[in-house]
C-alpha cells in the first residue's frame, strides 16, 4: 500500500501542472508564448486565498464557498492574462520580455498579499469544503491503508475535467479550429474573416484563468500550508515544460502531470527506503528529473519532425494586420 499511496499523492500533486499546462496550451494555440504563467499561477492562488480569507468564517454554505474561491482565483489570473494580452496584442510588445516581467510582477505581488492573510481563515476553515463527501470519513481510507486518498479533492477532478473539455474544444469544435488556424497562420485566418484579436484575447485570458486555478489548488487543496505559495513560481515553469511533454494536447497533460508528479516526488520516496542512501547533494539532482525528461521528449519530437507534434507555426511571432 505504501507504493499505492505514493502514486495517489503523486497524482494529486501533478494536478497542479494540469491546470498550468492546460492554460498555457490554450494560450499557445493562439500563437502566444506566455512565459508569465508562473506569476499568473501565483496570483491565481493569492486571489482565491484572499477571498477565502474574507468568507472563511462566515458560516456560508461549503459548496458556495468553494465556488466563490474558484471564481475569484480564475478572475485574478485572467486579469493578469488581460494585461499580457493588452501589451502583446494591442501594444505589440515582445512576448518573451512581457511574460518574464509578468512572472516577476505576479510572484512579488502574490507574496505581498499572502503575507498579510491569516492562515487560519483561508486554510483551516475552507479546507474541509474542498473535500468530497466520501472523503470526510478518513478512518475508512486509513483502515484500507489508503490515507493519501484525502489528497484527491474537488479541484483534482476539476483539473481532469478541464483538460478533457479543453482538448475536445480544440480538436472537435469550430472555435477550436479557428483558434488553431490563428496559431498556425493568423494572416490566413484573418483573410477568411476570423477575428484574430478577439481570439487571442479570449484564449490568453481563459488560459491564464485556468492556470491560476492551479495556484489555488496547490495552496488550499493539496498542500494546505501557509508557506505553499513560495513554491508556486517553480511549479509554473514546470507547467510550461509540460506543454512540450504533452505535445500541445491538453488531455495528454493528465498523463504528463502524473509522470512529473512521480519524478518530482521520487526523491522523498527514495529517502524513505532503507536500502537507498541519499545525501543532501543528491536530492536536488533527483528533482531535476522532470526537466531532463522534458529535454529528452523535445529532442525526440524534433528528430521525428511530425507536424502534429510541433508547436504552432506562429508561436511567439507578433501579428501585424497591415503586413498581411
Amino acid at each position: 500500500m505504501e507504493w499505492l499511496n505514493f502514486f495517489i499523492e503523486a497524482l494529486a500533486f501533478g494536478a497542479t501542472f494540469i491546470y498550468g499546462s492546460t492554460g498555457e496550451i490554450i494560450t499557445e494555440k493562439s500563437g502566444h508564448l506566455n512565459l508569465g504563467i508562473p506569476g499568473i499561477m501565483c496570483m491565481g492562488g493569492a486571489g482565491g486565498c484572499a477571498i477565502l480569507n474574507v468568507i472563511g468564517k462566515s458560516g456560508m454554505d461549503p459548496f458556495l464557498m468553494v465556488a466563490i474561491g474558484i471564481i475569484f482565483s480564475f478572475i485574478s489570473a485572467a486579469l493578469m492574462g488581460l494585461i499580457y494580452s493588452f501589451l502583446t496584442v494591442t501594444l505589440r510588445c515582445n512576448q518573451n520580455v512581457t511574460g518574464l516581467a509578468l512572472t516577476t510582477f505576479g510572484a512579488g505581488l502574490s507574496w505581498t498579499i499572502m503575507a498579510k492573510l491569516q492562515q487560519t481563515q483561508y486554510l483551516t476553515t475552507p479546507k474541509t469544503c474542498f473535500r468530497l463527501p466520501f472523503y470526510q470519513n478518513l478512518k475508512m481510507w486509513q483502515e484500507m491503508g489508503l490515507s493519501s486518498m484525502q489528497k484527491l479533492g474537488i479541484m483534482f477532478f476539476l483539473a481532469i475535467i478541464i483538460a478533457i473539455v479543453a482538448s475536445y474544444v480544440l480538436y472537435h469544435t469550430k472555435v477550436g479550429l479557428n483558434l488553431r488556424a490563428i496559431g498556425e497562420n493568423p494572416a490566413t485566418a484573418d483573410a477568411v474573416g476570423i477575428n484574430v484579436t478577439k481570439y487571442k484575447y479570449l484564449a490568453t485570458c481563459i488560459g491564464s484563468g485556468i492556470a491560476g486555478l492551479g495556484g489555488l489548488y496547490y495552496i488550499v487543496d493539496f498542500a494546505a500550508s501557509g508557506d505553499a505559495y513560495k513554491s508556486l513560481e517553480a511549479f509554473g515553469w514546470l507547467s510550461i515544460a509540460l506543454v512540450i511533454f504533452a505535445l500541445w494536447r491538453p488531455h495528454i497533460t493528465i498523463l504528463g502531470s502524473t509522470v512529473f508528479g512521480i519524478l518530482f516526488s521520487c526523491s522523498s520516496m527514495l529517502a524513505n527506503l532503507d536500502f537507498v542512501n541519499l545525501t543532501m547533494s543528491t536530492t536536488p539532482i533527483l528533482r531535476m528529473l522532470p526537466y531532463v525528461v522534458t529535454i529528452i521528449v523535445l529532442i525526440i519530437t524534433s528528430i521525428r519532425n511530425k507536424k502534429e507534434n510541433q508547436p504552432p507555426q506562429s508561436l511567439g511571432l507578433p501579428y501585424f494586420r497591415e503586413e498581411r
